[in-house]
């Protein structure tokens, strides 16, 4: 079924995805990054790439995961590895648009914003952009095929170290 803004959308399906998508927003906000990493099938695809490389075509991300296991591999490094300076995530998500739903496929978008908080200082604009996802329904379950996050401008804030 190929939905476009004026086709009805079913009720059920936008609001599993809303919901998937403040889930989502709820696990990196309290920095669960194991529960992160189930929101994804194994075969997964996660993506973190400015707006003008995607635009272009081009296939140069800040970020990219391509399994299930390269996004185990991030959570180790959050927890073991990478040294910053510790900051809160906030994200604010857009209802969800329904591109496509066919054979237990979801093609979705959302516009998202994502506000960070450093201990000792006040909350800034991190990241603005939309994300692209194929979203996977099987049994009732949702769960992200491929997760692309577009970020709007060309700059970022030092590094990104947790997810968007």
């Amino acid at each position: 079924m190929q939905t476009s803004h004026t086709e009805a959308v079913s009720a059920t399906t936008l609001i599993s995805v809303a919901c998937l998508y403040s889930e989502y927003a709820a696990a990196v906000d309290s920095a669960d990054w194991d529960r992160w990493v189930e929101f994804f099938v194994d075969d997964c695809e996660y993506k973190i790439q400015p707006r003008e490389n995607f635009d272009r075509g081009f296939p140069l991300a800040t970020l990219a995961l391509l399994s299930k296991n390269m996004l185990k591999d991030r959570v180790y490094g959050i927890h073991e590895t990478l040294y910053h300076d510790p900051y809160y995530q906030r994200h604010v998500v857009g209802l969800p648009l329904i591109r496509e739903s066919q054979g237990g496929i979801i093609v979705a978008e959302a516009n998202y914003a994502v506000f960070r908080t450093k201990l000792s200082g006040e909350s800034t604009v991190f990241n603005v952009g939309r994300y692209l996802d194929r979203i996977q329904h099987n049994g009732g379950e949702l769960k992200f095929i491929s997760r692309i996050c577009i970020y709007d401008s060309e700059m970022i804030p030092n590094s990104i170290i947790y997810p968007i």
